[in-house]
């Protein structure tokens, strides 16, 4: 699971708990001027995954850590499709985020919030 919080102008997503192994991050650093946008998306679990560069997938259970597909990265850490939520990005390392959060709406509201002052 992920905490995402604002530090100044920047989005901090804290990878918590075991996690951290499965995804082999800790946590993330986005300038807010380089998110696109955010989406609580239940269904993104469904989506190809790509290349694990590295991380973990076993399906049903989690998906965690770096994907590449069409060449492009995508981070991922989600165990439960209902509370993930895509965060679009551009000139970063990461296309997208796909993180399971707390409460999807709650963190899509603040992601589009933080972008819409930057």
């Amino acid at each position: 699971m992920a905490h995402l919080h604002a530090d100044g102008d920047t989005l901090v997503v804290e990878i918590e708990g075991l996690d951290k192994l499965w995804s082999l991050k800790s946590r993330l650093t986005i300038p807010l001027a380089n998110i696109r946008g955010a989406t609580a998306d239940p269904g993104m679990i469904k989506t190809p995954k790509g290349i694990r560069t590295p991380g973990t997938h076993v399906p049903g259970v989690i998906t965690a850590g770096t994907f590449l597909l069409d060449g492009e990265r995508v981070f991922w850490d989600v165990r439960d499709p209902a509370k993930a939520v895509v965060i679009e990005l551009a000139d970063e390392r990461y296309a997208r985020l796909v993180i399971q959060v707390d409460d999807p709406r709650s963190t899509v509201d603040l992601v589009e919030s933080l972008i819409t002052r930057a």
